[in-house]
């Protein structure tokens, strides 16, 4: 699929089909009421296409299932923990390897063990649930993303990338005591799903060992960013998939996975480190909370999913046509004039919702007003990072502070959807477009203090 006007082929065939419902738009109407305009709040079976998430929403493939039989369920010590611990130590070749739930379950155990209050975390762009489990520890969330990031119109290749010198100032400024880790996110969820090069990586760890910090990275879509890697970076592409995630990995100190993502199964999570000391005193916080260290609240079974997962995401053949479906969709919308971020991301499409909306400001949040619109329209859930996700309270003025950037993301289930599923997501947004402006603004009428996205609840304005 060497040429890039042809359509992408999917490299697997269909066993398994599950209906899908498309609901009138009168249902869908007081649906959405219902639910307090918060499409967190919609029954899955009133969705027609759902894009809110591509986290434990992929189609695990035959092998996957068939390992799942082999599933070992004893409390300790089961085989099946054995075969993911060599899964992951193959590609990840950190010393120690902890099963978990899931990613958010990483992030917490793991912080809870390393931040205290007053500490300062670091991070390219911190994703929802990484940026909560260091705020609930009464430390700050810093986003050290280079400037390119907040820029939807620059096309450069890692807009992922840290700024290293944002890095280096905010270590001198703060002191290394004062930062129990440093983390990268790869790829940059919240910016955009863009890659962070292989040569950033290398400068930002650097950077943490000559500043005696450790070094971790959110590792949830490591095989996307890797194959970009391959496919962009000068002197890479000769090189395997696995040879580079090899070599990212190797420029940290450990890392957190949601394998919701790239170890393409529907639950479980995975940290993994080489420090001996933090080790001990992360399993000690799982048992407390999760399960015995062999399990971490996973089924035998989910362990040999993940593991035969593992291997399934490093075939280049997914991998290409994993990259290729996303931006078949992005270049569907990037024609028709709908405002993207560009260049496309390698999991999901972000429609600049300010520019989609610009008669709604901030304060009436356009991001959920325009993913609210287009389930209206079509029956498509999406999800809004913006404003809704990222706004902060400013303590000096009490005023909320949005983020730079306001989207929409459509995040493309792996292995779920064909192509006509993702043209009729086109064609639904581009005439939304041609209606943009009998969109409302809405208000919050109810809210949580940490991550109030899942629940918050709202009214239209007018």
């Amino acid at each position: 699929m060497s040429d890039s006007s042809r359509k992408p082929v999917e490299p697997f065939k269909i066993k398994s089909v599950e209906p899908i419902r498309m609901t009138s738009r009168e249902e869908r109407e007081q649906i959405i009421r219902k639910g307090g305009f918060n499409l967190f709040n919609v029954p899955a079976e009133n969705v027609f296409i759902d894009l809110l998430t591509d986290s434990g929403t992929s189609a695990m493939s035959h092998f996957q299932w068939a390992g799942m039989m082999q599933g070992d369920e004893s409390y300790a010590g089961a085989r099946s923990y054995f075969r993911f611990e060599k899964a992951v130590r193959n590609i990840f070749g950190f010393k120690h390897v902890i099963p978990t739930h899931q990613g958010r379950a990483a992030e917490r155990i793991l912080f809870q063990t390393v931040v205290e209050p007053g500490h300062r975390v670091p991070n390219n762009i911190h994703f929802d649930t990484t940026r909560a489990n260091v705020e609930v520890r009464d430390a700050e969330a810093l986003d050290l993303a280079r400037e390119a990031a907040y820029d939807p119109d620059d096309r450069s290749l890692f807009k992922g990338d840290m700024d290293v010198d944002k890095l280096k100032a905010l270590i001198m400024e703060s002191g290394a005591e004062k930062i129990p880790l440093v983390m990268l996110t790869i790829t940059n969820n919240s910016g955009g799903g863009q890659p962070v090069s292989l040569a950033n990586l290398r400068a930002a760890s650097a950077v943490c060992r000559e500043s005696g910090i450790p070094f971790f990275l959110d590792a949830c879509r490591f095989a996307e960013n890797a194959y970009f890697i391959q496919q962009r970076e000068d002197g890479q592409s000769g090189r395997s998939v696995l040879e580079i995630a090899r070599d990212i990995f190797s420029c940290a100190d450990g890392a957190t996975m949601s394998a919701k993502k790239d170890a393409l199964v529907n639950i479980g999570g995975i940290l993994t480190l080489n420090d001996d000391a933090l080790a001990e005193e992360l399993r000690n916080n799982l048992i407390v909370s999760e399960g015995f260290s062999t399990y971490g609240g996973l089924a035998g079974r989910d362990l040999e999913a993940i593991s035969q997962g593992l291997e399934e995401v490093m075939e280049e053949a997914y991998l290409e046509h994993r990259i290729a479906q996303v931006g078949y969709l992005w270049e569907l919308l990037h024609q028709a004039g709908i405002p993207v971020y560009g260049p496309p991301g390698g999991h999901a499409v972000y429609v600049l919702a300010d520019r989609f909306l610009p008669h709604i400001p901030s304060d009436q949040f356009p991001g959920q007003a325009l993913s609210i619109a287009l389930y209206r329209e079509a029956g498509v859930r999406s999800v809004e990072i913006g404003g809704v996700m990222f706004a902060k309270k400013d303590e000096a003025t009490g005023k909320d502070v949005y983020p730079e950037l306001e989207l929409i993301r459509l995040a493309v289930p792996r292995r779920v959807y064909t192509l006509t599923h993702l043209e009729y997501v086109a064609d639904s947004l581009i005439s939304l477009f041609e209606r943009r402006n009998t969109i409302k603004g809405l208000r919050i009428t109810h809210q949580a203090p940490h991550l109030r996205h899942f629940t918050v609840r709202f009214e239209e304005i007018g």
